[in-house]
């Protein structure tokens, strides 16, 4: 049996917020949607199911964000999720530049938690809070491997 990761799939806040800061950072929008009915519910488990729905896509076409703002029913505020709890935890993102993709995030009110780290002179990372406290990291390769 084949099998690849499709999407990832996120519920936010506001869809045009999210969108635009992914799209930032260099995301592309391949489709939106607005979904309901039948198939819906049946798909989701979640009767009454109607919302807006983005994908996403990194540059290379590899990575993919679904991303969906609820309608109805209306969506559940949750406290954001902490980098240790059980659970879907986290997107990442390996940038070339992580200063700049910084400079980005700011722009959108999102910072780093801490700090920028150095693994090991390998990568620099860091983890933020993005729109509607998704947990993003971002991570610039240092070492390549064609040294």
């Amino acid at each position: 049996m084949a099998i690849r990761l499709d999407n990832v799939g996120i519920a936010v806040r506001d869809l045009e917020a999210t969108i635009s800061f992914f799209t930032d950072l260099g995301l592309e929008v391949v489709g939106r949607d607005t979904v309901n009915g039948e198939w819906t519910d049946t798909a989701v488990g979640l009767d009454g199911n109607h919302a807006k729905i983005a994908l996403l896509q990194t540059p290379d076409g590899h990575g993919r964000l679904e991303l969906f703002e609820y309608l109805h029913p209306g969506a559940i505020e949750t406290d954001p999720t902490l980098p240790n709890e059980i659970g879907m935890h986290r997107v990442a993102f390996a940038v070339d530049d992580i200063d700049a993709a910084l400079e980005v995030a700011a722009s959108h009110g999102c910072y780093p938690l801490r700090g920028v780290a150095n693994y090991q002179d390998v990568y620099k990372l860091t983890y933020l809070r993005g729109p509607s406290g998704i947990l993003v990291m971002l991570a610039e390769e240092l070492q390549h491997a064609d040294r």
